[in-house]
């Protein structure tokens, strides 16, 4: 079937495509181009290579192809787990020229992602997410790592894949509350750059809900065009890149806090959402709007009851921190995001009752 969409990450000598569509997996999409050696290791776990593998594997026909199922789940996003592809890699002769593909969710894409972007200290990665959340944010950008128990995304290594191929239909067995929480950044990319894109949402929100193939198709290709852009002009987070983070400070650490898995990752954003919003002071009617939009998908618009103490230590070790100054990813006002260590102290000690 024809794709319906390629939108290229240009990154130089790095650049790579997006490519959206359905049946791809089928061999809709030839993906001899990107690898470039005879070896793969297909990187997956236990629900989705049941349902994806075998539909993946006539595509790699003519490499010598093994696979690795990880348990699924956040929890198991550990350097321990990482370890077990190093281990796989070794114990097969993998040489620097083996291409990693991951197949799978946020998870898998970046324990996969890391251990490729360690093992011979950099061998080829090809992302393929299948579910809404890895799809618009985790596969694109680079960002590869695995938690610590001090906190989200603490080990890890910039490491861009050579493709992101991305089947919408493996989008049909997505469980609700997957779809839902993916949901959460896609909204997330309205409110920091795009507020016609935010409208859209605002409207179409039911057939997105309803798993409607071009509504699906239109939110995924224009989160991909906006981070697409943002990475390209900042690849290494190094100042605007940072706004493709907001909710996360506050996210990451109901995610820390809670236990990860608790809440996912998109639900954790979500409330994440409302509470940067509300330090942001924005106009009430513009966070209301959010609010409306994160609940309308179903997903939660407040915090869980955690300690301020909690709050304040899992913040702190947000990626955002600089000479130990919080920083936060605000609005201007829907559609206009930005980065600053400037914020009202008094509103943070209302939303947490953590300080600086």
């Amino acid at each position: 079937m024809p794709t319906s969409a390629t939108i290229e990450v240009s990154l130089g000598d790095r650049s790579y495509p997006i490519v959206i569509g359905q049946g791809l997996l089928d061999g809709g999409f030839e993906l001899s181009p990107f690898i470039h050696g005879g070896d793969c290791l297909v990187v997956s776990n236990e629900t989705v290579a049941p349902l994806y593998l075998d539909r993946l594997l006539p595509n790699l026909a003519g490499r010598d192809v093994s696979s690795l199922n990880l348990p699924d789940g956040e929890s198991f996003k550990t350097v321990a787990t990482m370890q077990t592809i190093l281990d796989r890699l070794v114990s097969s002769g993998a040489n620097r020229d083996t291409t990693v593909i991951a197949l799978g969710g946020g998870v898998v894409g970046d324990i996969a992602g890391f251990a490729a972007a360690c093992y011979m200290r950099g061998v080829a990665f090809i992302q393929v997410p299948t579910t809404l959340l890895a799809q618009v944010d985790s596969s694109v950008g680079g960002k590869t790592g695995v938690n610590h128990e001090m906190g989200k995304n603490l080990v890890g290594a910039f490491h861009q894949p050579q493709v992101v191929l991305i089947d919408t239909n493996t989008l049909d067995t997505l469980p609700e509350r997957e779809l839902r929480a993916g949901l959460a950044e896609v909204v997330k990319y309205g409110a920091i750059c795009d507020p016609a894109f935010f409208e859209w949402l605002e409207e179409n929100m039911p057939a997105l809900l309803d798993k409607d193939a071009q509504a699906l198709a239109h939110a995924i290709q224009r989160s991909c065009e906006l981070k697409a852009a943002v990475v390209a002009d900042d690849e290494r987070e190094a100042g605007r890149r940072a706004i493709l983070n907001f909710g996360h400070t506050f996210g990451h650490a109901i995610e820390h806090c809670l236990g990860y898995g608790e809440w996912l990752h998109g639900e954790a954003v979500a409330a994440g959402m409302i509470m940067a919003a509300e330090l942001s002071g924005i106009e009430a009617d513009a966070t209301t709007r959010l609010r409306n939009l994160l609940a309308s998908a179903g997903l939660p618009t407040t915090p869980p009851a955690i300690d301020s103490e909690r709050w304040h230590d899992a913040m702190g070790m947000d990626k955002k921190v600089q000479q130990k100054q919080l920083r936060f990813v605000l609005l201007r006002t829907l559609g206009d995001a930005w980065i600053t260590s400037d914020y009202d102290e008094g509103r943070l000690q209302a939303l947490t009752g953590a300080g600086r």
